[in-house]
């Protein structure tokens, strides 16, 4: 029987039983495995991907969806892959033009590295903003906070919840409900009893990726960055929204380095919603 073309393959869900294979394709376009990540993505979202004949798969994406299920506020995409002897022949066009059309009037958004940029162009998606990856270990030497951080409880959860609400500007209950599972910390900022920032590190290979980092100024932000570094022996890597200078130029006196940038890019709206002046870094790039 002779093997289907690429343009034949269908495209279908992904599920948790493809953790193993969307990892391997993570590696194939040599990204980390990233599995804790992966395993994130698909039980929060929505994979989509095309099986490999061969074996594996033939490419992959996740789909985030924010708001009401029966009509979203917001989707983020991301995680586009091809393995690499499929690449350059339109089977990932083809994937993220059906995955735009299943989503159908739900605004999008996604951060484009510069060479999946001009695919994203060529689907309608415009350039919004920008952020800045930053890694490296965190020297806190010297440094003095009069804000207040702590590690956060199940009590908090409610007030997490309304202030992410509140900054993102779309309900993200079905992920932040999922954090203390999915961090290895997550710590809060308070005054005099309220709830002013959160943020959380999880695990990505052998760094601890900060994110979300919600907070009410760059001062509660900062805070919420040293707390995190004070309880991790590993490198920090977070991705800053541009328009944060401030923190940007403090993360890189205390030992981060700028690793990329990569553009956030919008579909349906000109813009994202929420407050971006208290919304410094996302969970992860792969979820808006």
């Amino acid at each position: 029987m002779p093997t289907p073309s690429l343009p034949a393959l269908p495209i279908r869900r992904l599920t948790l039983r493809d953790l193993t294979a969307c990892a391997d394709l993570s590696e194939n376009r040599g990204w980390p495995r990233e599995e804790h990540k992966w395993g994130f993505l698909l039980t929060a979202g929505r994979g989509y991907g095309v099986d490999d004949p061969a074996g594996g798969l033939v490419c992959a994406c996740v789909v985030t969806q924010y708001g009401p299920p029966d009509r979203p506020d917001l989707g983020a995409i991301g995680m586009v892959l091809v393995a690499e002897r499929h690449a350059r022949q339109g089977v990932g066009r083809r994937l993220m033009r059906q995955v735009v059309s299943t989503l159908g009037t739900t605004p999008l958004t996604l951060h484009a590295t510069p060479y999946g940029l001009p695919l994203y162009e060529e689907l309608g998606f415009k350039v919004t903003g920008r952020a800045e990856m930053l890694h490296g270990r965190f020297t806190s030497g010297g440094m003095e906070s009069q804000v207040s951080t702590r590690a956060a409880t199940a009590e908090d959860l409610s007030a997490i919840l309304r202030l992410d609400e509140e900054v993102f500007g779309a309900d993200r209950t079905h992920i932040i409900t999922r954090l203390p599972a999915f961090t290895d910390q997550l710590r809060v900022a308070e005054e005099d009893g309220r709830l002013i920032g959160y943020t959380g590190a999880w695990p990505n290979m052998d760094t601890h990726v900060v994110g979300p980092l919600i907070a009410r100024d760059t001062e509660t932000a900062k805070a919420l960055i040293a707390s995190l570094a004070a309880h991790t022996d590993r490198p920090l890597r977070t991705d800053i929204d541009v328009r944060h200078e401030e923190l940007l130029a403090w993360a890189k006196e205390r030992g981060l380095a700028s690793v990329a940038f990569n553009a956030v890019m919008t579909y349906g709206i000109t813009e994202l919603p929420g407050d971006w002046t208290r919304r410094f870094a996302p969970l992860t790039v792969a979820a808006g």
